[in-house]
């Protein structure tokens, strides 16, 4: 199997996957559970669904331009920085202006449909806020943000799955963490057996003729060494579980509800699929997406325009997501997050580049939202980090350290971020105690 690439301004560079434990592309055959042998039967029905919370990470690959996602449109130097791709000042009746949230934050237009959470409190921002290395890789930034160790390249796992490590399952579900695409994120990656799912319609329960066949044709053991990967093998219990656990999902027993209406795109769709998860009450726990595309150095755009578009997918997928979940989102909390963001001024292309502090969206039932948290550090000249760039006030594992503790009852920190100050006076208070 070929390590899979990443793509963007830097070229192409391959990405390593030390642990990968995924199902590729609906190829794995699914083995109804009359096939199967009674010790996988056994850890099947031995395995507990809890109705419990759940976190959900959506990463915006590629740098987002946090400045006009959540507009300071009363700072004057913003305007000026930005004299082709700013997004005007909010005027009533005007669909291409900034939405007003706090009379001094807004989101872009293309946002609009999260405005209602906001003001519902279901919503909050944090800005100025992420990565406090000052590097503008994409590959190094993620690698850094994913591992939850910025600076440090040695890191071997992900911090998500040290926060699921410091809270062992007996049986638990193979489903407890759960990769929305066709290979597991670097933030996944550790010891706890996460899984990533490319689509889950592209799976479906083997005929048991066919079964038959590759059973007589090489026995149990033949049939999982074609089917997982090599660097699991031991596992196949896991592996199998999840397999037939995820043929029994039928996602047309859970389509959208309460009117709710995903966009027609990757994301839509993979947040569809995680809803569908939760719904179908597998032991779902913390859950994976990303979208690409956000790096926009040329023609991005202001109100219309290359970002504009993102920002459509994003604003109407997290919208119908917390539609679809009604009353379950009081269990849910989800949170965004990016590389880094873009400088303050515009490039010559109506573009901007590698920059570095950005914002942060968390929504859920858990969250105490309306309010746009962090100092936010002004975007005058002297101000600008390097001169250049929005200033960080907030470090991206102080949010998703408080997500952890407060919402998914993580009580060990300084496993899951080693070597930064975990202290929880030191939360923005985003999450409800």
């Amino acid at each position: 199997m070929s390590d899979p690439t990443y793509k963007c301004c830097e070229g192409t560079r391959k990405i390593n996957f030390s642990r990968r434990y995924f199902l590729k592309q609906g190829g794995v055959a699914m083995v109804g559970m009359s096939m199967m042998p009674a010790f996988l039967q056994r850890a099947v029905a031995a395995t507990p669904m809890p109705n419990q919370k759940q976190f959900v990470v959506l990463f915006q690959r590629g740098a987002a331009d946090g400045l006009n996602i959540v507009v300071p449109f009363a700072e004057p130097n913003y305007y000026r920085l930005r004299p082709t791709i700013a997004i005007p000042q909010p005027k009533r009746g005007d669909a291409n202006t900034v939405v007003d949230l706090d009379g001094y934050f807004g989101l872009h237009p293309s946002l609009s449909p999260l405005e209602p959470l906001f003001h519902k409190n279901q919503l909050a921002i944090i800005h100025a806020a992420g990565s406090p290395d000052p590097t503008r890789s994409h590959f190094d930034a993620q690698d850094f943000m994913e591992s939850g160790t910025p600076g440090v390249k040695a890191t071997e796992d992900g911090w998500l799955d040290r926060a699921l490590q410091t809270m062992p399952e007996d049986h638990a579900s193979p489903f407890r963490a759960v990769a929305l695409g066709p290979n597991l994120p670097r933030m996944l990656q550790g010891s706890t057996g996460a899984i990533a799912l490319p689509d889950l319609k592209q799976f479906k329960i083997m005929p048991q003729s066919a079964a038959m066949n590759n059973v007589a044709q090489g026995g149990f053991e033949a049939m999982y060494a074609q089917s997982v990967d090599h660097a699991l093998h031991g596992t196949g219990a896991e592996t199998f579980e999840a397999i037939d656990m995820l043929g029994k999902i039928d996602t047309t027993k859970f389509p959208p509800e309460n009117g709710a209406q995903y966009p027609n795109n990757r994301l839509g769709q993979s947040l569809q699929q995680i809803g569908q998860l939760i719904k179908a009450k597998v032991g779902a726990e913390v859950l994976f997406v990303d979208c690409g595309g956000w790096d926009n150095h040329v023609n991005e755009g202001g109100a219309q325009g290359q970002l504009s578009n993102l920002l459509k997918d994003l604003g109407q997928g997290l919208a119908a997501f917390h539609q679809d979940m009604g009353d379950r989102m009081e269990n849910i909390v989800v949170v965004t997050m990016s590389e880094f963001g873009r400088t303050a001024k515009e490039n010559g292309n109506r573009g901007t580049d590698h920059g570095h502090a950005n914002c942060m969206f968390v929504m859920g039932g858990d969250v105490k939202g309306g309010h746009v948290y962090g100092k936010w550090p002004g975007l005058e000249d002297h101000q600008l980090n390097e001169g250049r760039d929005l200033a960080l006030t907030t470090d991206f594992r102080s949010v998703v350290g408080e997500i952890l503790t407060k919402h998914l009852g993580v009580k060990d920190l300084n496993t899951v971020f080693p070597n930064f100050d975990n202290n929880s006076r030191k939360f923005t208070g985003v999450i409800r105690t």
